[in-house]
């Protein structure tokens, strides 16, 4: 059909729907007055449409902070955090609106079919889910550290799916305020591709025992900003929040961490706010942003932070330059991490680390400022 034919059409139908819309009106008003008439013309408005439940699940996240280094960690490490029930009740006091729960459940899970997890592993975790929900925090669970996806996800893929049917299965009665990510940072052999794929095939298995929980998840290649791109999304599904992570300049926030070679090399790496650093910031979240809006949807930056190598003031200047940047854009966020080598909590002196910490919260100040 012709694009003049259509418009001839949708004007013919407008106009025919005018009328009728009169003689309505003239008929209401002859038979129940001028009252009436304003009611019918009220519920002829169309109502606004329902808002999508992960733009307001994203909301609900806010401003929050990682669990890490706890339930993610190895048995027996000696730099594994042990979660304590005051930690919730002290986020939640210091004005967090959610926490993201980083668990390993690869290193608990059978090593064969059915890859049963441990029993006792997943009452920790509860524990930990619970004592949050307590505070009134929302929580992200997230899937983190399986190695066998990053080396060999042909093999590891069986077993990932797995663990997801056990973990909707078991959480599917938890309120809403519980989310599921499907994977950390998918990085080495995950590609793209690779990640499209499995990434489509667990969130058909989380829908298919839990289809109203929100799923947050993120592009391949540790989530990172630029491969947005190459994440495809079922458009009907409405229930999605994407991630991303960031810890640009690397040289600064990953300054002698141990983990990675060479670090040693980058240790007395400032980060002051100049223009030029800002700009940097500002270029990458615009970009994530332009994204969300020509997808339609929300973004939650899930992990940024800068080790403790770096000087404190440097730390505070970027982690309030990044939060802001986020909350401009309608990002929620969540720091890297509450209290181990990125922490904003000191767990010796029990107390925050009040540069990081008003660094995190100066946009909740603005905002109780502006009421």
């Amino acid at each position: 059909m012709r694009f003049a034919q259509v418009c001839a059409r949708f004007q013919r139908a407008d106009r025919a729907a005018a009328l009728c819309s009169a003689s309505v009106l003239r008929l209401v008003v002859r038979w129940f007055g001028a009252a009436a008439c304003a009611l019918a013309f009220l519920a002829a408005v169309p109502a606004a449409p329902a808002e999508d439940e992960a733009a307001r699940y994203n909301r609900e996240l806010g401003r929050g902070v990682n669990l890490g280094n706890a339930l993610d960690a190895p048995t027996g490490a000696t730099w594994a955090v042990r979660l304590k029930s005051e930690y919730f009740r002290t986020i939640r006091q210091a004005g967090f609106d959610s926490v993201r729960i980083p668990v390993s459940w690869s290193l608990h899970a059978a090593a064969q079919p059915p890859y049963r997890i441990e029993p006792g592993f997943f009452a920790n975790v509860d524990w930990a889910i619970n004592q949050a929900l307590s505070q009134g925090l929302a929580v992200v669970l997230d899937v983190h550290h399986d190695v066998d996806m990053e080396r060999q996800p042909d093999q590891g893929f069986p077993r990932l799916v797995a663990i997801w049917e056990q973990l909707a299965q078991h959480y599917r009665d938890y309120p809403d305020k519980l989310s599921f990510e499907l994977l950390n940072e998918p990085s080495g052999a995950l590609t793209d591709e690779k990640w499209q794929g499995v990434m489509s095939a667990l969130l058909r298995t989380v829908r298919a025992k839990d289809p109203k929980r929100i799923v947050v998840v993120g592009p391949a290649f540790w989530n990172s900003l630029d491969h947005l791109d190459k994440l495809v999304l079922p458009p009907d599904d409405r229930r999605i929040v994407v991630t991303f992570h960031y810890y640009v300049p690397l040289k600064f926030t990953h300054q002698a961490a141990g983990w990675v070679p060479g670090s040693d090399k980058w240790k007395g790496t400032t980060w002051t706010g100049a223009p030029e650093e800002q700009a940097v910031i500002d270029r990458d979240f615009d970009k994530a942003a332009a994204w969300a809006a020509r997808n339609a949807r929300p973004l939650y930056l899930g992990e940024f932070g800068a080790f403790e190598a770096a000087d404190m003031d440097s730390r505070a200047n970027w982690t309030r330059a990044v939060a802001e940047a986020a909350e401009k854009r309608g990002f929620s966020f969540a720091y890297w991490e509450f209290c181990s080598g990125f922490g904003a909590y000191d767990p010796v002196a029990q107390k925050w680390r009040a540069p990081l910490l008003q660094a995190l919260m100066e946009g909740k100040r603005k905002d109780q400022t502006k009421r």
